[in-house]
């Protein structure tokens, strides 16, 4: 059956247009014995994208943002299949791979071979075209197995209270834990900081890719920048293929991931609360609002975040001369390390200059909405040597 394989992959993956891939989609349709080979390919495709820097959640992001939710489950589906082959994964996928889908989730109705058959070559013409990109990490294979730890307690807590921030109604209770999850965030990244320093850990900048995802994805890349900068890290987009790579120390990718999520989920919601009241006001340039309102929302929420970072590192040098001695040296070194990381990873980027802010009520309410996100006081930092 490779030969009806070949056959159907010369004609279908390797040109453009839809003639190619109804040759190739008929090939298969016609030789039902041809099917488990065709999904040993698929798993082929994705070997061959996590040599080149790709990951499951960026696979799937990129295939539902270009293709349908059918592609979707298959991709998913072959996902599953190729990863269960590892005895051990890289960090970070095991929690992808809990995210993409439920396991066991329904398939789509059930489609004719010719229908089948052209889900897999359009997705598999998607893979074969995925370029090579910066890694975040080593493929499977690669991995070496270290001891299995559980999420730092801190971190778990700070998940949870800003889940619940999220889903209250009461404005005063979501700052109250907001800024609670911000204090533990902050002390959490200061006492990692300095026990690599008292402890001369090998400690080194790693990174992560964050979905940035349409509509209005340059504004929210901006969110994910000011975010990532008040937290130590850079972050880097890529437009082209819908993420942002965050290169920090592991505390703080943690902490800007969990941040960046709740401020998009408290800034859309202030966003969708005040259009509607636009809308009542019979206005209709919802459009040029929302574009507005998310970049003035991004503009100070940065201001503030960086204020927040400032007060920080002032209320722990405020300890006294050798919490100064021991902090200050630490913060500027680990600052180094990213930025030659960040530097190493991406020697060519550009800047994008960002349009549509021009919606003066937009600007108002988006800047109001950041206001009232009331980011905490920093906490007075760890107990330094």
């Amino acid at each position: 059956m490779d030969s009806v394989i070949d056959k159907a992959f010369a004609a279908a993956l390797y040109g453009d247009g839809h003639e190619g891939l109804d040759t190739g989609a008929s090939l298969l349709a016609a030789a039902p014995g041809a099917d488990p080979e065709l999904r040993r390919r698929g798993e082929e495709f994705l070997r061959r994208a996590w040599r080149d820097g790709w990951q499951p959640a960026d696979v799937v992001r990129l295939v539902r943002r270009d293709l349908d939710e059918a592609h979707v489950h298959l991709a998913v589906s072959l996902i599953r299949a190729e990863t269960a082959g590892y005895a051990h994964l890289p960090p970070r996928w095991t929690a992808q791979l809990a995210d993409l889908a439920p396991a066991g989730a329904a398939a789509p109705r059930p489609r004719d071979r010719f229908s089948d058959a052209t889900v897999h070559l359009e997705l598999y013409r998607l893979l074969l075209r995925l370029p090579r990109i910066e890694p975040v990490g080593p493929p499977p294979g690669d991995t070496v197995p270290g001891p299995v730890e559980g999420e730092p307690r801190a971190l778990t807590r700070i998940r949870a209270l800003l889940a619940k921030a999220e889903a209250t109604g009461y404005p005063e209770e979501a700052e109250a834990l907001t800024a609670k999850a911000q204090e533990l965030m902050a002390r959490h990244s200061l006492d990692e900081a300095l026990l690599a320093a008292r402890t001369h850990a090998r400690d080194t900048p790693g990174a992560c890719r964050v979905g940035v995802d349409a509509p209005y994805e340059t504004v929210k890349a901006i969110l994910l920048d000011s975010v990532a900068a008040a937290n130590c890290c850079r972050a880097v987009w890529n437009e082209a293929y819908g993420f942002s790579t965050v290169v920090g120390f592991p505390a703080d990718l943690e902490a800007v991931e969990l941040l960046y999520t709740s401020l998009l989920v408290q800034g859309t919601a202030a966003m969708t609360k005040a259009e509607a009241g636009q809308r009542a006001a019979g206005r209709k340039r919802t459009k040029t609002f929302r574009q507005t309102f998310l970049l003035a929302y991004a503009h100070r929420i940065g201001a503030r975040l960086a204020e927040a970072g400032e007060h920080a590192v002032s209320e722990a040098a405020a300890q006294g001369v050798a919490a100064r001695d021991s902090l200050l040296p630490v913060l500027a070194a680990r600052e180094v390390a990213v930025g030659e990381r960040a530097e190493r990873m991406f020697p060519e980027t550009t800047t994008t200059r960002v349009r549509g802010a021009t919606d003066g009520e937009g600007w108002t309410h988006g800047t109001a909405a950041a206001d009232r996100a009331h980011l905490p006081r920093r906490p007075e930092g760890p107990a330094l040597p």
